[in-house]
């Protein structure tokens, strides 16, 4: 519980981005108001899960981490957007896919989930973080979704 209302603080002092968060914020309240066990479970998915939509060409990978860190190790399949910009580069995602955020972590990449079904886009974010994601991609599985995504191209 506290971890959630921790999460929660942090997810509305980075939507407000320095100013007051008005109950009147359309996307945010409809979010908050219309949660429940199916939108919990709905908004998660892990890394497994992932790479086998990937695979089938029917999600797109968000790496939220900074620019800084995205230059020290990228992640393919992905686009770059750090959360700071996410509010800017809205028209980069692919809406026709499942939009999955992802950081190292889950952090990060929880408040941009948060965000995004804000603006009425259905984002997940990836519960075992990239370092998760990494732990599964190795050999033949890398292999294959390497091989799967260039059959998508």
């Amino acid at each position: 519980m506290r971890y959630t209302m921790t999460l929660l603080i942090l997810i509305l002092t980075t939507l407000s981005a320095g100013t007051v968060v008005h109950a009147a914020e359309p996307g945010l309240e409809k979010f908050i108001t219309g949660f429940d066990y199916v939108t919990r479970k709905d908004m998660k998915i892990d890394s497994k899960e992932l790479i086998k939509l990937l695979k089938e060409g029917k999600a797109q990978l968000i790496d939220i981490r900074f620019r800084e860190e995205n230059a020290t190790w990228k992640v393919n399949p992905s686009l770059s957007i750090p959360l700071n910009e996410l509010p800017q580069r809205l028209n980069e995602i692919d809406k026709s896919k499942i939009v999955v955020t992802a950081c190292p972590h889950k952090d990060r990449a929880a408040i941009a989930m948060v965000y995004l079904r804000s603006k009425g886009i259905p984002a997940r974010y990836l519960t075992d973080g990239l370092i998760g994601m990494m732990e599964n991609l190795r050999g033949d599985n890398a292999r294959d979704l390497v091989d799967a995504l260039a059959t998508h191209k």
